[in-house]
């Protein structure tokens, strides 16, 4: 009953010892994934009642509420796949990020791979899912995708370490390195057929680093260099992403060769831009363009046996064990074994070229409205695991930063402190990702557009009204922990990096200009209503 072994459903979607050698890059991806996956649930803890709690910007309960009303029984479930369903409590979200964060560390410390994998795409999707605005991103796509085809990558068992014995199939490798090569081609295609005159002559980058959503003071000292440079960190860019990735289909050498290019790339662009995880993820994707001959090639030999995890070398190129063999044995006379053996690789097969033809047709389309049938991606697309990318395909051309401030007499002002957020003039921006801001990021887009479409504005001013505690967790400090204000407010400005002269004479990393009221100022009346005091005075950027 099984596949024969030269069949193709066989070579592509089983393990084979033939087959990818990959056990080391297998395992250096899966380790680190954990780590990425730990930093996304770890920056929920302290976040995830503000965003989404009962008292929370934009209530999870409230918004599965509205789905449920609208969409049947089994139709708002698989529009919005999430374990919130059960309950969307302050109890269920701190759950979800704990044993995210346990899944994860199991994860890192490679036991049970396959369930712990399992585990946190489920807690992480059930955020996703539920999380409205705060995870319109990017990164969360990469992450579920990646996490997903991690399911078929991994070894199983309890204590797999290398899995050796469980090499992983060539299909699960290619959609993790074909997800890999879309994020760059996909974001370079964006950056052409948007016809941005950014990208087109050449000064996309030349106040790039400032106004990113969330700088670092590596990207302010590279803002000061000339534009020549600019210019050739936009040709180097273009090159990379539309060019110099398709060496990853070129025999193992260039693949190699890609893998040095890519690698500093990705560690600069940490430097100079908090993008939470989403660079990490790239970076260590790019590990898999590895082979274990490539990296016990850089292992000195007569390394001590405590310095390589279950020495690796060996363990790599020995024979396989007795009970291995003996065991394949028993499991290819067991019938049982044998039909449970054909329904999963039967059920791989069907999913990973699922996934393969969504994201091919995705590809396809953002260069032609092919006739493809679109129904099987579409089906997909609340799970998040077969994305379309494209980075930066539009340049920001200012940086204009929301500030919240409240008052007691309506007179006075006084500013709420942002964690992550520029705003003091004085202070150097910082580097923290992986770690996700997720409010100071989505402010930072809600900055670029109006108040009507950015909800989580006038909902914090209205949580801040009344202090709530929750939202108020997603600020440095609370300027009136006494008394809650008798007025919000919200301003608009204008910020840009200083000059290298300016610095030095003032010791200040920024300048800014007020541009107005971004949106209505409220208070709250004696009998517990929300009142306009005030309305916006300045329009949405361009």
């Amino acid at each position: 009953m099984d596949w024969p072994s030269p069949s193709p459903i066989g070579w592509l979607f089983r393990g084979q010892r033939s087959g990818p050698d990959r056990l080391i890059p297998r395992w250096l991806f899966l380790r680190a994934l954990g780590g990425i996956y730990f930093s996304a649930f770890f920056s929920l803890v302290f976040q995830i009642r503000g965003l989404i709690g009962p008292n929370g910007i934009l209530p999870a309960g409230a918004y599965l509420q509205a789905v449920a009303q609208s969409l049947g029984s089994l139709e708002r479930v698989w529009y919005a796949p999430t374990i919130l369903w059960w309950s969307s409590g302050t109890g269920m979200l701190n759950g979800l990020c704990w044993v995210g964060m346990a899944a994860s560390l199991l994860l890192v410390f490679n036991l049970w791979p396959r369930g712990m994998l399992l585990i946190c795409f489920i807690c992480f999707l059930s955020f996703v899912s539920a999380a409205q605005d705060f995870s319109g991103y990017q990164s969360d796509g990469m992450l579920l995708e990646a996490g997903f085809i991690a399911l078929f990558f991994a070894p199983p068992g309890l204590r797999p370490g290398l899995g050796r014995a469980h090499p992983a199939s060539r299909a699960s490798l290619f959609l993790l390195l074909w997800e890999w090569f879309r994020i760059y081609f996909e974001s370079g295609a964006a950056k052409l057929l948007s016809r941005d005159i950014e990208w087109r002559h050449f000064t996309a980058m030349d106040e790039y680093y400032q106004n990113g959503p969330l700088p670092t003071w590596i990207g302010w000292y590279l803002q000061q260099l000339p534009h020549w440079f600019h210019a050739a960190t936009v040709g180097a860019t273009l090159a990379l992403e539309l060019a110099l990735v398709w060496m990853l289909f070129l025999p193992r050498r260039w693949r190699i060769v890609c893998f040095f290019i890519v690698t500093p790339w990705q560690i600069g662009v940490i430097l100079s831009a908090n993008y939470t995880f989403l660079n990490y993820l790239v970076l260590v994707l790019g590990v898999l363009l590895l082979d274990d001959r490539f990296v016990l090639g850089l292992l000195p030999d007569g390394l001590p046996a405590n310095v390589l995890p279950a020495t690796w070398r060996e363990r790599i190129t020995a024979a396989p064990a007795p009970n291995e063999s003996s065991a394949d044995t028993k499991e290819q006379r067991n019938p049982l074994s044998e039909a449970w053996s054909i329904l999963k690789l039967s059920a791989s097969a069907v999913m990973l070229a699922w996934i393969f033809y969504a994201t091919t047709a995705e590809l396809i389309w953002m260069f032609a409205k092919a006739p493809l049938p679109s129904f099987p991606v579409s089906v997909l697309e609340p799970f998040r695991i077969a994305n379309r990318y494209g980075l930066f395909a539009v340049m920001t051309r200012g940086r204009y930063e929301i500030e919240f401030q409240g008052s007691s007499d309506g007179q006075n002002w006084v500013a709420y402190p942002f964690r992550n957020k520029p705003q003091a003039l004085n202070e150097p921006p910082r580097i923290y990702a992986p770690y996700q801001p997720r409010f100071d990021w989505n402010l930072w887009f809600a900055s670029l557009g109006s108040w009507q479409e950015y909800s989580i504005v006038p909902n914090t001013e209205v949580r801040l009204l009344s202090s709530k505690q929750d939202v108020l967790a997603l600020f440095a400090s609370n300027p009136f922990a006494r008394n809650p204000p008798r007025q919000i407010r919200v301003l608009l400005w204008q910020y840009w990096f200083t000059t290298m002269k300016e610095k030095r004479e003032t010791g200040v990393w920024w300048r800014r200009q007020l541009l107005g009221l971004y949106a209505p100022t409220i208070e709250q009346t004696p009998d517990g209503k929300i009142k306009v005091v005030e309305w916006p005075t300045v329009e949405a950027r361009e």
